[in-house]
């Protein structure tokens, strides 16, 4: 894939939320080790008053979004009572019909509904909104229980620290692993959490239990090459397979084995990125087995084989 800079427009609303507005802009910024060009725009140039009493001086309107290949919207206060200027939901429709990708953080996803670009698909805001983009926009399936969703060019997050694993995704999908995972420890976050994972878990969790699954999955991690069951899993965090499994699932959104699967894919995909290993040697590597191993989880959970992957990175 070419290595040219991705164009960035990050659009900041009256009442946005200083988080939000920071994240595109730190995990995609302007750096020689980054494929990407941010913009930070308005409605209009000007000062923006911002949420949390803060402001933004933009230097750029929305002509910014001409040039754009992906506009950010981040959320902002009050979007249940409130409606996007009318020329920002216009140019936002304009832009998407030019093929550019629009991304919504947290509350921004009310902006994106406005544009009524979200009719029919999926999508998810901040868990606190969720039943009010329902009720406002009564067309949009959302979804409540969800980190984030790709509808392909149109994506909807959760709250802002989901807005990381959004962007990280979207690195992901554009520059492979390896840059995604470059950027997550430049971030010092989590370099993989899925879409389906859980907003937040409606009940009380010791809080030692989640240290120890934490821990146990970075030791997973460390040791994909091993034999990982189950069993071996549960014991590392010290309570029953059952226990492990159940809580597994409610933190993350996988199984202990379907994670374990995705993490393997995803050491796979970083070695044909970044190495010269055969698939054989990868699918040892990584705990997979065998090359064909390898190639019936790559087709199976990435839609492509790993010989085509590694000539789309090659680039």
């Amino acid at each position: 894939m070419s290595r040219k800079n991705h164009r960035i427009a990050v659009l900041v609303l009256e009442g946005a939320k200083p988080l939000d507005v920071g994240i595109p802009a730190q995990v995609f910024s302007n750096r020689p080790s980054m494929p990407y060009e941010v913009r930070v725009c308005g409605a209009a140039p000007g000062l923006v008053t911002g949420g949390d009493g803060l402001s933004y001086h933009v230097a750029e309107g929305l002509d910014a979004f001409e040039q754009a290949d992906t506009i950010f919207i981040p959320g902002y206060r009050e979007p249940a009572t409130t409606e996007p200027p009318a020329t920002v939901v216009g140019a936002l429709m304009a832009a998407r019909e030019r093929g550019t990708r629009l991304a919504a953080i947290s509350t921004g996803a009310f902006a994106l509904a406005a544009t009524g670009l979200l009719d029919g698909k999926r999508a998810t805001t901040h868990w606190h909104y969720t039943k009010a983009l329902a009720d406002r926009h009564p067309l949009v399936r959302v979804d409540e229980n969800v980190l984030f969703v790709d509808e392909g060019d149109v994506l909807t997050s959760a709250g802002a620290a989901s807005g990381i694993d959004l962007c990280l995704h979207l690195v992901r999908r554009d520059h492979g692993v390896g840059l995604s995972n470059h950027v997550a420890r430049r971030l010092v976050a989590a370099p993989y959490r899925s879409g389906g994972q859980a907003q937040y878990v409606p009940r009380s969790v010791p809080e030692p239990l989640g240290d120890l699954f934490a821990n146990t999955r970075e030791w997973a991690l460390a040791h994909l090459s091993e034999r990982l069951t189950l069993e071996t899993l549960a014991r590392h965090a010290r309570v029953s397979p059952r226990t492990f499994s159940r809580r597994f699932v409610e933190d993350t959104g996988y199984t202990p084995m379907q994670w374990v699967l995705r993490a393997r894919v995803d050491l796979a995909r970083e070695l044909l990125e970044r190495s010269d290993l055969g698939v054989a040697q990868i699918a040892d590597r990584v705990g997979l087995g065998t090359g064909a191993n390898l190639r019936l989880h790559f087709q199976r959970i990435l839609g492509t084989s790993p010989t085509e992957y590694r000539h789309t990175f090659s680039a």
